[in-house]
């Protein structure tokens, strides 16, 4: 058995874990989500915890039962406290600015870049080099994050772009004459 499916996941004041048919359904503070299961595990809830348990014994199966455990774990860590990505602009003129739904970042284009928010993210601007990605859905929440960051990457020499706030960019040494 997986060592990561063979934890249980404890189930915090106010979360609410329902397993409705092929998918689990937490509800939460924060909001809702929903995941599907695959056939091969399936889970029990009992005393406030959630334990996983490997149905079907075919391959991929073991591994599967830990994927759908850590999965579960950040859905129920999402819906009571959410999840939060930081990401920095470094760069002469490099700025960002929330207009209505849209990110609209100056990153050294010739024009300006507008970044659609989808649903279930928000986007704060506490200044104009600092970009706050908040969500109750990990996945999205680090995707919009790689979105809006593979529009400047940082770079090697000078260390411009759009960078996470606990990213270390290595930097290259200028070629020698």
């Amino acid at each position: 058995m997986s060592r990561i499916a063979n934890s249980p996941v404890s189930i915090p004041e106010g979360v609410d874990v329902t397993v409705a048919g092929e998918s689990v359904v937490v509800k939460g503070p924060k909001g809702t989500l929903t995941q599907p299961l695959p056939g091969s595990v399936s889970l029990t809830k009992n005393d406030g915890e959630i334990q996983f348990v490997v149905v079907q014994d075919i391959p991929g199966a073991v591994a599967m039962a830990g994927t759908i455990r850590s999965i579960v774990n950040n859905m129920v860590r999402g819906v009571s406290a959410g999840f939060e990505k930081r990401l920095n602009l470094v760069g002469v003129g490099y700025r960002a600015q929330m207009q209505g739904d849209a990110l609209n970042l100056a990153v050294g284009y010739s024009h300006p870049v507008n970044f659609r928010v989808p649903e279930g993210v928000t986007i704060d601007t506490p200044s104009q080099t600092e970009i706050v990605i908040k969500g109750v859905d990990k996945q999205q929440v680090g995707q919009v994050a790689a979105k809006i960051r593979a529009y400047r990457p940082p770079e090697p020499y000078k260390g411009k772009g759009v960078k996470y706030a606990d990213e270390h960019v290595v930097r290259k040494e200028a070629k020698k004459k």
